[in-house]
């Protein structure tokens, strides 16, 4: 299928040379004006890291109100506090990042010229950037659930609403690129790994985020009316939207994530990827959560103690909706074991690799930690679905920061192609080992809590802040709790030191930081390594035609001629 080229050349430029207000304000007006994929996507990951940082922090403090009842916060801002924390790691934070790099990086792997539909892309990111906006108004205003503001709890729906519809939007324009504005040659089972993760994440979101924006609808409705019947009034709104801000529901997200660290193996140790196939079949199974989400299935418990026909109807949804996405993550790093393996030579193990390896596996351990808290006997959830214990908190960590550490080795290894530039291995790799603590802290206290009884969940009322806040039953809570504020203060300043030496490395001079001389310097395999670093606006000079999955695999190691790649710029 040929590629769909919506890219026009430059009228002109401007006659003269414009001052330094002038460029200033013209680079901005480029910049949110672009139908550039790359633009738009860096736009994305940028926000999303922002919101993710300022989420850690606020993780920080709310840690600092379990350990020890400080009182930092003003009671009455407890409840949106929390609120705010759970939907800025999630509709803030990871679902803007994955979807970024997605926007970003597809097109070019796919060899097309354009994004399909950029400007609903682009339209996307606005509305996603003002939803979300808004939502964080209306919570800073007494809004969300349980808030006292009749008007701001409609402004924090709506906000949400939004949100939803700017995400849904722009992970259609991926899906349809990868299904539709593919390089001569470029068949779905040649489709690179990551592409193929975006077009599983993209579609999970297709499923998954209507439903959460009908739940919204019908939240909205009932409160502006004053129904109040079948949604429990202004407390009930967040435990129907609950499901949406925790595991399964948010490993739709990171399925990008793991599509980084799938193209990161092959890579590191110089070998095709061994069973292509199956391991688009691993990736398409953990894509699976996106029906757990669609029907609203937060808990799928299972009752060993109990006779054969009640744990039945518990044990079938459990492993179609969680044991199913469990298979696919567990195949996905056993088949990176095997590419492992058949390597050509001493591994070459740079900072993406080490981000998105480390990336996938706390998301491995986020799924694996959904399995183990839908077990009845082992009483993390209450009977009922509706009390949780802070063990759900840390397995929805896991998979956040996880997918974050494994997005952000993605903007590393394709920092050449965004941007220019390498970022360094000497000064990158450390914040990855410093991420992974982060995320270790932040999340596996709280998992050891939850077996201590903690309360956690989003609250929806005053009376439920204050059944988070009571920690005196826990033994060990303050020590716990502690550690897991720790980790939310080092995955916030792992995403602010990240964020700093990419910006010192891309404005920086050549002698502060490697250029991209070498079009390939990862030694990538796909296709969108043979056009030049950075990648024009239209990503290629030329459409090109792909014989291969792996077509600079093939130039380099097997010596292929350059057949492989007809028309590019390698």
């Amino acid at each position: 299928m040929t590629t769909i080229d919506t890219h026009t050349d430059d009228a002109g430029a401007v006659a003269g040379t414009p001052s330094a207000v002038e460029a200033f304000f013209v680079g901005v007006a480029d910049w949110v004006t672009s139908t550039d994929h790359k633009k738009i996507g860096r736009l994305y990951a940028g926000f999303g890291l922002l919101v993710l940082t300022a989420a850690a922090v606020l993780g920080l403090v709310l840690g600092l109100e379990r350990a020890d009842d400080a009182a930092l916060l003003d009671a009455d801002a407890l409840l949106q506090t929390f609120q705010l924390y759970r939907v800025g790691i999630v509709f803030g934070g990871i679902a803007p990042l994955a979807l970024g790099l997605a926007v970003a990086v597809t097109p070019l792997q796919l060899g097309a010229r354009s994004i399909a539909f950029p400007r609903l892309a682009l339209t996307g990111f606005y509305a996603w950037l003002g939803g979300f906006t808004l939502a964080i108004v209306a919570l800073g205003r007494n809004g969300g659930a349980g808030g006292g503001d009749a008007n701001m709890v409609d402004l924090y729906l709506a906000g949400l609403g939004l949100a939803v519809i700017g995400l849904c939007a722009t992970a259609g324009t991926v899906a349809t690129s990868v299904l539709t504005t593919r390089a001569p040659g470029m068949t779905m089972r040649r489709v690179p790994l990551f592409a193929w993760s975006s077009l599983i994440g993209a579609l999970g979101m297709l499923i998954s985020l209507p439903v959460t924006f009908g739940v919204v609808i019908y939240l909205f409705i009932d409160h502006r009316l004053g129904v109040q019947a079948n949604f429990l009034g202004v407390e009930g709104i967040g435990s129907w939207l609950h499901w949406a801000l925790s595991v399964p529901a948010v490993v739709v997200y990171a399925l990008p994530a793991v599509g980084v660290a799938a193209e990161q193996v092959p890579v590191a140790f110089k070998a095709r990827q061994a069973l292509r196939g199956v391991m688009f079949a691993a990736i398409a199974l953990v894509g699976i959560t996106a029906l757990a989400a669609a029907t609203q299935q937060f808990t799928q418990e299972v009752t060993f103690d109990t006779d054969g026909e009640t744990f039945l109807r518990g044990a079938v949804p459990f492993a179609v909706f969680i044991g199913l996405p469990l298979l696919g993550i567990t195949g996905t790093l056993l088949l990176a074991l095997g590419t492992m393996r058949a390597g050509n030579g001493r591994p070459s193990i740079r900072a993406p690799f080490v981000f998105g390896i480390l990336g996938l596996l706390f998301v491995g351990a986020g799924i694996a930690a959904t399995a183990i808290m839908n077990i009845t006997d082992l009483e993390l959830i209450s009977p009922d679905g509706t009390q949780f214990t802070v063990f759900e908190e840390g397995a929805t960590l896991l998979v956040v920061y996880g997918a974050a550490l494994a997005a952000i080795g993605g903007l590393v290894f394709w920092a050449p192609k965004l941007w220019g530039r390498v970022v360094p291995d000497g000064a990158a790799i450390p914040l990855a080992l410093l991420g992974a603590a982060g995320t270790a802290l932040a999340a596996v206290p709280l998992l050891v809590a939850g077996f201590l009884d903690q309360l956690g969940g989003v609250p929806s009322s005053d009376a439920d802040v204050a059944r988070l806040l009571d920690t005196s039953g826990v033994d060990g809570a303050a020590a716990l709790n502690t550690l897991s504020l720790v980790g939310h203060g080092l995955m916030a300043l792992t995403i602010v030191a990240v964020a700093g030496l990419m910006l010192k490395t891309f404005t920086g001079s050549a002698d502060d930081a490697d250029s991209a001389d070498d079009d390939n310097p990862y030694g990538g395999h796909t296709v969108e390594w043979g056009t030049t670093s950075p990648a024009p606006a239209a990503n290629y000079d030329h459409v090109v035609t792909v014989a291969s999955a792996e077509p600079q695999f093939d130039l380099t190691h097997d010596q292929t001629t350059d057949q492989t790649i007809e028309g590019s710029q390698s």
